[in-house]
């Protein structure tokens, strides 16, 4: 009895110093130099080098795309219907945050390509022509390269998926398996490079093309994601297209450019332009912001449509003022080279209303480190559901922005603590404006589908009621009636 007892004591000594022992080795592995690294924290994200510059992106598209032969096309609405029904089906039993939760699924059409890599490459084949004007003498070329948002979206979704840096959206060759249905046309590019009637022609095909698929039938186009970025594309045949997502660079309430109906926050959704000019870096920042030495700064064109007309009031109320650079100008090169350096050596940016409320200037200013002075009353701005411009512009009313000296007094008044403030808020701020070939988490391509999928929620709910009203008009009709044919455009383009 007292052997068993002297085991038991040895045992429970063998088990301490073994428990001892093992405490010591794991807090000595703790502190070797050959353990595992932590996480990176988020505040220290490392950044690829991404290509930002629209016209070496598409010459690398260009040199390296294949332009698709494969047909993903459903046949039959019917079919279709019964295909997607099954998969959002089994989406909810398996993802519990189903129908919102990221990524967002879109599927890209296998458009002909007249109107995807034929317009991208009449874009490429006539960039070195310099006589190619608008009417108030800026490059059409360059007037592209700020509506280009079509290429950037359109170039990341259809990239290798191993190539692709966002996880916010991925692409998927099912229809059934679809959020949202993505069209690949360049509206703006075929607006502006092609003679006129060409290009209303082009619509029209486009039209039938994309009003002929099922997927649209079956919805009515409330899921196709359609990019008009500039407020003349397409625009001879966009009300048929209606109830689809436009991508736009602003709502324009004043009803010059889209009539009543057509755009809404709800249904849209507002993208930035690109860029004119080039990025100020975190190097170009601490050199360039101690030496600011204009207060405020302006260089595009004082007469405009609409509600740029504010802009010629301005002129007249700001011209000669002391720390004050209003110039004349185009987009040019030239004018390029001139617009960077003023915005780089000044405080504030003035951003006034363009023919639309909006203007490509604002987005220079952010990504110059010059604070944005917003003179526009019915501006909205892109992602305004993420992002809070309160923190890095300055919003004026047009009333209150041509008494008489009232702007200057007032943006003198700021503290230089609030503007030291809002630079370090640009320096932040300017990659969500960045569109880059990869695109960029965080960067405008990934904040579109973060607001997107706030969308796809609406968008199911108003097809499925939509189908419900079709069902039950078909159980009621004659022999006339034909199923499926939800919306019919043989008058349209004829």
């Amino acid at each position: 009895m007292a052997g068993k007892n002297n085991q038991r004591s040895n045992s429970r000594i063998f088990l301490f110093f073994f428990l001892l022992a093992f405490s010591l080795l794991l807090f000595l592995f703790s502190l070797s130099p050959l353990r595992t690294p932590s996480s990176p924290s988020p505040t220290h994200f490392h950044v690829p080098i991404a290509e930002t510059s629209f016209v070496a992106s598409l010459d690398h598209f260009l040199a390296h795309a294949q332009t698709s032969l494969k047909d993903h096309t459903a046949r039959d609405v019917t079919k279709l219907d019964d295909a997607v029904f099954r998969s959002e089906t089994d989406r909810l039993y398996s993802d519990p945050y189903y129908p919102v939760s990221l990524p967002l699924r879109v599927y890209v059409y296998d458009m002909p390509p007249k109107f995807t890599h034929d317009l991208l490459w009449l874009f490429k084949n006539t960039y070195r022509d310099t006589s190619n004007l608008t009417s108030n003498g800026s490059p059409v070329h360059r007037l592209i390269e700020q509506h280009s948002i079509d290429y950037w979206l359109w170039a990341d979704l259809i990239a290798p998926q191993s190539e692709r840096l966002l996880t916010s959206v991925v692409r998927v060759h099912r229809q059934e398996e679809a959020d949202l249905f993505y069209i690949p046309f360049f509206t703006t590019i075929s607006f502006f490079l092609m003679e006129k009637q060409q290009c209303k022609a082009l619509y029209r095909e486009a039209l039938k093309w994309i009003t002929d698929q099922p997927a649209w039938k079956r919805s009515g186009g409330r899921d196709h994601i359609l990019p008009v970025h500039h407020p003349w594309s397409f625009k001879s045949v966009r009300r048929y297209v209606k109830n689809a997502i436009w991508l736009l660079p602003d709502m324009d309430s004043t009803g010059n450019w889209y009539k009543p109906g057509q755009v809404y926050l709800e249904k849209d959704l507002i993208l930035p332009y690109v860029p004119n000019v080039d990025l100020c870096d975190a190097k170009c920042l601490s050199e360039t912001n101690p030496k600011r030495s204009t207060l405020l700064f302006f260089r595009g064109r004082l007469k405009r449509n609409a509600g740029g007309k504010i802009r010629s009031k301005l002129g007249a109320e700001l011209s000669g003022a002391d720390g004050v650079v209003i110039e004349e100008g185009t987009a040019g090169e030239g004018g390029k080279e001139a617009a960077q350096r003023g915005m780089r050596k000044s405080l504030f940016c003035l951003s006034p209303a363009g023919d639309t409320p909006s203007s490509a200037r604002l987005f220079d200013a952010i990504v110059s480190g010059c604070i944005p002075v917003i003179i526009s009353d019915e501006l909205e701005l892109p992602f305004e559901g993420i992002l809070d411009y309160r923190k890095i512009a300055v919003f004026i009313s047009s009333n209150d922005a041509v008494k008489p000296g009232w702007l200057l007094k007032y943006l003198k008044g700021i503290r230089p603590a609030h503007i030291k403030e809002m630079q370090q808020n640009l320096a932040k701020y300017s990659r969500h404006f960045l569109y880059s070939s990869p695109a960029l988490p965080l960067g405008p391509e990934d904040l579109v589908w973060k607001m997107m999928a706030g969308k796809v929620v609406n968008i199911k709910l108003h097809t499925r009621r939509s189908q419900r009203v079709v069902e039950g008009s078909r159980s009621q009709c004659t022999c006339e009636c034909r199923p499926g044919n939800i919306t019919n455009t043989a008058s349209i383009i004829s």
